[in-house]
């Protein structure tokens, strides 16, 4: 999810904060610090302005080297030539990839694996919402979010997990949940339920995974604004749930990209099967 504010103070970007102190006001990225240098990484719907896009650029600003996927091809090659003018240092490579054929994503770990050489991060942001209650919502609107947002990342993790497993030298799995898969929410069961499902498959994926020497973590945010978001949800309900937070805004996609680093980085060497909330109300 993911929302703006209305507030007395304007955060970075001209966006406007609650008011409520200095963390009401949008902070700009922080430099890399190296956290991931010599590291690879796939992101899945990485294309776009979204939380997978500022992924993308977080783990190259500590110093990974990338593949992007999504399944939008004309945002996906345009997201490409953006990160690579904007780290000309850093390898960049994007394969198309829908996450609800099982084909198309063991495709993508192969590719990816020839494209950088091997694989050692792997974050699965692909996911789908919506807004219909459940006393009118169709078996099609259920089975699509589902597909998308939890078979999704289960079809992800089974591939990159096999990959670990037979490579032999450990990875990291970071997936995207939400906090709705602890809070209820009006219209938002189909999605609530397949969050709530990547939780669980997070906490049992990564018993499993631990004999290959892989973690599983996930990171829970609540608001990350961004312009895909905007323009797909109601800028009413958006402002509302940005007001319910500590600090009266949105988070900025950087801040949960941040997350996602630092749980791919050494920094979380004994942390796995746990999910991060990136809000201030867990519940």
């Amino acid at each position: 999810m993911s929302a703006a504010s209305h507030g007395d103070s304007v955060g970075a970007g001209g966006r406007t904060t609650g008011g409520r102190g200095p963390l009401s006001v949008a902070p700009q990225p922080i430099p890399g610090h190296g956290l991931l240098t010599g590291r690879t990484a796939v992101i899945t719907a990485a294309a776009g302005t979204g939380i997978g896009s500022a992924t993308a650029r977080r783990l190259l600003a500590e110093g990974a080297d990338v593949v992007v996927s999504d399944w939008h091809e004309r945002r996906l090659a345009e997201t490409e030539v953006e990160l690579k003018a904007e780290f000309p240092d850093r390898r960049v490579a994007s394969i198309a990839c829908d996450v609800q054929s099982t084909e198309q994503v063991d495709e993508l770990i192969r590719g990816a694996a020839t494209a950088l050489g091997r694989i050692d991060i792997m974050v699965n942001n692909a996911g789908l919402g919506g807004e219909t209650p459940v006393v009118d919502m169709t078996d099609e609107q259920w089975d699509r979010v589902l597909d998308i947002t939890l078979n999704g990342t289960f079809r992800c993790t089974r591939a990159a997990l096999g990959y670990f497993r037979d490579a032999g030298h450990g990875g990291v799995i970071v997936n995207n949940a939400s906090v709705l898969g602890w809070r209820a929410q009006y219209g938002q069961a189909h999605y609530a339920a397949a969050k709530a499902g990547v939780m669980a498959l997070t906490r049992c994926s990564a018993v499993e995974a631990a004999e290959f020497g892989v973690r599983i973590n996930a990171v829970a945010p609540s608001i990350a604004r961004h312009a895909f978001l905007d323009k797909v949800s109601s800028t009413e309900l958006l402002d509302r749930l940005s007001e319910g937070e500590a600090f009266g805004r949105a988070a900025e996609p950087w801040e949960v990209a941040a997350t996602i680093a630092m749980l791919a980085s050494d920094y979380t060497t004994y942390l796995t099967g746990e999910v991060v909330s990136i809000s201030s109300q867990r519940a």
